[in-house]
């Protein structure tokens, strides 16, 4: 069996969007299961909406998605040459042939066969004068007059398309420059493409890319479209739905590798099976298992997804993405055991890394800052003696451990014939500034002595100043 080669060919109009990105993924994921290559190619031709920007960004999100590619990325605009060979062996085949007529003679003759009830097309009218190459002559594909282009689509099966409802269309505009339907054919033909996934709204393209293809004698690639993905309410997917670009996905916390897993499953199957690793992915994805049916995109099923993958990671694999979101918040920290033990606190309980971020900042900001009512209600005098007895007993613990620290709970509680609760809000309080944090001891351990101790009597000289 041949290499099996498959494409991603976004046009850098705008950044990468989640339809796109599934496509990429597709693509990608039949490549890596099959040991073939994947190409990343850069269909820039419409120069008026092609910018840098857009070609960056879409660049970006493939890298921080892990979608790398084995050839490219190739710019459409570097390949006017090539297109030029094949479209003068069309020409020389009697394929193609170069038409004078201008736009207001084609409008005529599209109004003209719809007054009389026929399917408005070009009529052929330059099809047998063999005119030569002139300052404002297209070039057209001759396209049979009878027969059927059958699409045979490994997603959709079989659709038929009526030869006689396509006319000659143009392959080269009178500028030179080679039309979509020709690049892409040539850019496939020439890389060796032979498995194309696409979104299903190409579908309509794909009968004029087989009779270009049957032109030039060449083999058939195996084309599969999938259906598009809609909004939670059932309509094409926009921004009222979310965020659409796959970077806005990436500032909101999500992970690269859960977002590779809900895209996937929007559209693709295997079994009741939800949750994947990568290369879990990689060793089970087909294309037997694609969808006929458009899928839902649902940002509440995408966020449940993004918390399993939290909790599945290891603390490490988490902390150069945690300091992305970490220096948005201004905060200065590193990948280092310290922050790698503030993750595993917040790792059980965070769906995002924003929100993961954002939990972790009280970690990383001395002094403290306390909630006004959370400092009203649990930093009172009567606690006082509690925490400078907490300070002290940590402050003399010889080892620091969980059990050493529910050892110190213990013995206070004993002591002051206080619940848990009434002491450990209160310290809560003082090493976070707040009444919401991870569980007490994994705080404290994370947190480390040095700094629980620094915390709890800076809460006690906030105290005293109070009285």
């Amino acid at each position: 069996m041949d290499t099996i080669v498959t494409r991603f060919p976004p046009s850098p109009t705008g950044y990468l969007h989640i339809g796109g990105a599934r496509t990429a993924l597709f693509n990608w994921l039949y490549a890596r299961k099959t040991k073939g290559k994947f190409i990343l190619r850069i269909e820039d031709t419409d120069a008026a909406r092609s910018t840098k920007e857009s070609v960056d960004a879409i660049l970006e999100s493939l890298q921080w998605l892990g979608i790398d590619w084995d050839e490219g990325p190739y710019f459409q605009t570097q390949r006017y040459p090539i297109y030029d060979e094949y479209i003068e062996k069309l020409i020389d085949s009697g394929s193609a042939y170069y038409c004078s007529c201008t736009p207001d003679e084609v409008n005529a003759m599209r109004e003209d066969a719809k007054a009389r009830g026929l399917k408005p097309m070009y009529n052929g009218k330059c099809r047998k004068r063999n005119l030569k190459k002139g300052d404002n002559t297209v070039v057209r594909l001759k396209t049979p007059d009878t027969g059927v282009t059958i699409v045979k689509d490994i997603v959709k099966g079989n659709t038929a398309f009526q030869n006689s409802e396509m006319d000659d269309f143009i392959i080269k505009r009178s500028d030179g420059s080679a039309m979509y339907n020709l690049a892409v054919v040539i850019d496939d033909l020439t890389m060796g493409v032979n498995t194309i996934i696409r979104g299903d709204d190409h579908l309509i393209n794909t009968p004029k890319q087989m009779l270009i293809y049957m032109a030039l004698g060449a083999d058939m690639p195996v084309f599969g479209h999938v259906p598009m993905v809609l909004g939670s309410d059932k309509a094409r997917l926009s921004k009222r739905h979310g965020a659409m670009s796959v970077g806005e996905y990436k500032t909101l916390g999500f992970l690269p590798d859960a977002m590779i897993n809900y895209l996937v499953r929007l559209g693709w199957s295997h079994g009741d099976q939800e949750f994947f690793e990568r290369t879990d992915l990689i060793e089970k994805f087909d294309l037997e298992h694609l969808g006929r049916s458009a899928s839902m995109f649902d940002t509440d099923k995408l966020m449940a997804l993004n918390a399993k993958h939290i909790q599945s990671k290891h603390p490490e694999e988490l902390a150069d993405p945690l300091l992305f979101h970490l220096k948005n918040l201004k905060i200065d920290a590193k990948n280092d055991a310290f922050t790698q033990g503030v993750i595993q606190t917040l790792q059980p309980r965070s769906k995002t890394l924003v929100e993961m971020a954002q939990g972790a900042a009280f970690y990383y900001q001395d002094p403290v800052s306390f909630d006004e009512k959370a400092a009203h209600k649990f930093l009172t005098p009567d606690i006082l003696t509690v925490l400078q007895n907490c300070a002290n007993d940590i402050q003399a613990l010889e080892t620091y451990t969980q059990e050493s620290l529910e050892d110190v709970f213990k013995k206070i509680m004993e002591k002051t014939d206080l619940k848990f609760g009434k002491i450990a809000q209160p310290i809560r309080v003082a090493i976070t500034g707040t009444t919401v944090s991870p569980g007490i001891f994994e705080m404290l351990l994370a947190l480390g002595r040095e700094r629980t101790v620094q915390r709890i009597k800076a809460a006690v000289r906030f105290i005293q100043d109070k009285v």
